[in-house]
């Protein structure tokens, strides 16, 4: 594995707004001659640090993988899951199509939950892994997959869960014992925090964990989950351990919250989505669904049925079309329902659970 000092962040793809992480210069703290050793997460310079694991990780078409680490001052962790679109044809996926982050990129921000000097942010203090993506599977694939045939054929590497995991063995090896853990991710990065905070869950059993999809709520279509996610192979990803899980019925990614909820009633588990959302419904068109009102009247009745099952889990629903809120600026302003989002992730993380919170007049599709 490198280390390497500079931080390195990602970009925004036109057609899909994408979670970019915050950077700050890292400098190197002198702890003088009588300073007891520091070790794991503690050791690495203050600010955004780059990772490259090596091994089998790897980007869609062979670019190097890489993962952000930012040390905190408090024993508590925020494991973050990059969006970037997706791709499961040899149209989605080809070259030049942008649907999908391919790359490892550098962008600084420090916009959002990744403005540490701002006090309103409840992880200013807490240690920060950054996941990034680029290999066009939401974080859940373990396979090499060649689309289309002759002079067009694409291969692609869809290998996102052996990244993750690369990246959670130095979690484990570094954090040992953390307080609380945040799992969170915008768009794609939403369903790796679904399924990946079940790993995280059953690794650090006496951490609190709280889950938080940022613009993920998995309005996809029978056809895609029967023809097109097997491309995949996801299946290495799933929390077998859970009883009664069925990766069967993964076409409705509520059963997912459900069967987390009833495993671990102490995670709690949580969504944020706009009525409109421009990007998610982009994608669930190109899946061959309905429309926007499809989308958005299926988005609602999957919460609502996460809700009635799953005492642990909560949902904020906020008006408009913007996608993903976790890199924005409104972060600290964004409200539905007279109550404003980082209070009430504030209050999700660190006090008492809130009530769902719904916009008034939301508007429609």
């Amino acid at each position: 594995m490198r280390l390497k000092a500079p931080a390195f962040l990602p970009f925004h793809l036109p057609l899909c707004l994408l979670a970019v992480a915050g950077c700050g210069g890292p400098s190197a703290k002198d702890e003088g001659p009588t300073s007891p050793p520091r070790a794991g997460i503690l050791s690495l310079p203050s600010g955004w640090n780059t990772l490259e694991p090596g091994g089998e990780t790897t980007c869609a078409r062979g670019a190097p993988f890489k993962y952000l680490v930012r040390p905190g001052t408090v024993n508590r962790l925020v494991v973050e899951f990059r969006g970037g679109g997706a791709c499961w044809s040899a149209a989605t996926c080809a070259p030049g199509v942008e649907l999908f982050q391919e790359t490892v990129s550098e962008d600084p921000m420090t916009t959002g939950i990744y403005d540490h000097e701002n006090p309103d942010n409840p992880f200013k203090d807490w240690h920060h892994v950054y996941i990034p993506y680029c290999t066009g599977d939401i974080h859940w694939g373990d396979n090499v997959a060649t689309y289309g045939e002759g002079s067009s054929a694409v291969t692609v590497r869809h290998k996102g869960a052996v990244n993750v995991r690369a990246a959670l063995d130095w979690v484990y090896a570094n954090v040992p014992a953390p307080e609380k853990i945040f799992v969170t991710g915008c768009s794609a990065g939403a369903y790796g925090s679904i399924m990946w905070s079940a790993h995280l869950r059953e690794h650090y059993k006496d951490a609190s964990v709280v889950q938080f999809a940022d613009s993920g709520a998995g309005i996809i279509t029978e056809a895609f989950f029967e023809d097109s996610l097997p491309s995949w192979k996801p299946e290495g990803v799933y929390p077998t351990w859970i009883p009664g899980f069925d990766p069967a019925e993964l076409a409705k990614l509520f059963v997912l919250y459900e069967k987390l909820g009833a495993h671990y009633p102490d995670m709690r588990l949580s969504q944020y989505n706009t009525v409109q959302d421009d990007d998610q419904i982009f994608f669930f068109n190109a899946m061959g669904g309905g429309g926007a009102e499809a989308w958005s009247d299926a988005m609602r009745a999957s919460i609502a049925h996460i809700e009635a099952s799953t005492p642990s889990f909560r949902s904020f629903l906020a008006p408009g079309s913007a996608h993903c809120i976790l890199w924005r600026p409104e972060f600290y302003s964004v409200a539905s329902g007279g109550t404003r989002l980082v209070r009430w992730l504030d209050a999700l993380v660190n006090g008492e659970p809130p009530q769902s919170v719904a916009c008034d007049s939301c508007g429609s599709p």
